[in-house]
C-alpha cells in the first residue's frame, strides 16, 4: 500500500503546484476551458493516464470546467502516486491550452 504524506510534506509538494490545493485528504484543481469538447479530450486524456498509472481521480465536469480530484482511498488520504497524477494532470491542462493567459483556462 502507499504511503500517506504528511500534512508538511502536502503543503511542500502542493508549492510544486500552485493550481492545486488541499490537505492531507486529499487535493483538487478546477481547470475551465474554451470549449465543452476540449474539456472532454482533457477528461478522455486523463482517463488514460489513470489507465497507465492504475491511479483514478475524481472528475467532475460541469460544461467547460473540470475539476480534478486525486486522494489514495486504499490508503486514506494523499500519497505520492496523488501528485505525480497531479503532475500528469497539469502537463495534460497545458498542452490543451488551459495555462496560457489567451485561453480561459483558470486553474
Amino acid at each position: 500500500m502507499a504511503e500517506l504524506l504528511k500534512p508538511d510534506q502536502v503543503r511542500s509538494r502542493l508549492q510544486e503546484h500552485p493550481h492545486w490545493s488541499g490537505d492531507p485528504s486529499g487535493i483538487a484543481r478546477t481547470v475551465t476551458f474554451d470549449s465543452f469538447p476540449t474539456a472532454i479530450t482533457a477528461v478522455n486524456r486523463v482517463a488514460a493516464v489513470a489507465e497507465e498509472l492504475n491511479h483514478h481521480p475524481d472528475m467532475d465536469i460541469r460544461w467547460r470546467s473540470v475539476t480534478f480530484r486525486c486522494v489514495t482511498h486504499s490508503a486514506g488520504g494523499v500519497t505520492a502516486q496523488d501528485l505525480d497524477l497531479a503532475d500528469r494532470i497539469d502537463r495534460i491542462v497545458a498542452e490543451l491550452g488551459a495555462d496560457r493567459p489567451e485561453g480561459n483556462g483558470a486553474g
